[in-house]
């Protein structure tokens, strides 16, 4: 079942997201992690994909581990960033010769240092593009049955100059044969449920699964700013610097995200993605405080 499929459901899905290990360490970690969540029967997790394909190896490493030792979709990241047309499509076609059929296409960010965008010189230049790449290339493999999601971006959405452009560039991935779209970090459930609105105003009816991410220290938060570019709202930088302890800094990071998710399950969201940071306790405290899981 393909997450488009699962998405269908009555119940909201719950879901995920991992980033693969850079050191045997990491890799112990990432592996206790996935033992704890997919304990709560996630209708999918996410893998990510570093930039320039430069996790490449580990990131399918991932994808068979979730497929084949814990049965869950994985869903694999793809990106545009410096890749070639012939490198994207020797990724995705080892990804479909181990039965992966979900996949999220992303432009993807420059990498450090780079100003601007500057797409590979044979590669492609929207993540539009690499929708219509990954479909063609499962086509000619006799696969018709591929999931394809996508990127959305409520904070962006909610910045007036930027808000057509927002709803164009995801109309357009819509129209290239995006079946869903995540989003990136967003803090202000009304960011979102405006997004959801005038996108259906547009004609934009694919589901948008709202993107969740629990921060349970100061410096995490002062860090996923840096990271996502969306600004950490100050009430929830100083609750965390205030705590009395790290128990209680975690405590507040998860009712933060557990009140956002309850008003975005409220206005009808179809399911919640969550970022782990490869640790589960904030994830799942988080499934805990919703009741998503069975």
């Amino acid at each position: 079942m393909t997450i488009r499929e699962r998405l269908r459901g009555q119940e909201p899905t719950l879901s995920f997201e991992l980033f693969p290990p850079r050191s045997p360490a990491a890799e112990e970690v990432l592996g206790r992690t996935m033992r704890a969540i997919v304990e709560r029967r996630p209708d999918f997790i996410s893998i990510t994909y570093g930039a320039s394909g430069s996790t490449q190896g580990a990131s399918r490493s991932v994808v068979q581990t979730v497929a084949q030792q814990h049965n869950v979709p994985p869903l694999a990241h793809l990106t545009c960033v410096n890749q070639s047309r012939d490198d994207l499509r020797a990724v995705i076609e080892g990804y479909l010769e181990d039965g992966v059929k979900d996949f999220l296409a992303l432009r993807g960010d420059p990498p450090q240092g780079q100003t601007g965008w500057r797409p590979h010189p044979d590669g492609l230049v929207y993540a539009s593009d690499l929708v219509r790449y990954l479909r063609d290339i499962a086509a000619a493999h006799g696969i018709d049955d591929l999931c394809v999601g996508v990127a959305a971006f409520p904070s962006q959405h909610a910045i007036p100059r930027f808000r057509q452009t927002a709803l164009d560039v995801l109309k357009a991935k819509q129209d290239a044969g995006a079946d869903f779209a995540i989003t990136q970090v967003f803090y202000d459930a009304a960011e979102y449920t405006g997004l959801v609105a005038e996108a259906a105003k547009q004609g934009i009816g694919i589901p948008i699964i709202p993107e969740v991410m629990p921060l349970v220290s100061a410096q995490r938060a002062v860090r996923a700013a840096h990271v996502t570019g969306v600004s950490t709202p100050q009430d929830l930088i100083a609750s965390l610097e205030s705590a009395g302890s790290d128990a209680d800094a975690h405590a507040r990071g998860v009712d933060y995200a557990a009140r956002l998710s309850g008003q975005l399950l409220e206005e009808g969201a179809p399911g919640i993605h969550i970022i782990t940071f490869n640790r589960h306790d904030a994830a799942l405290d988080l499934v805990n405080r919703l009741g998503l899981r069975r």
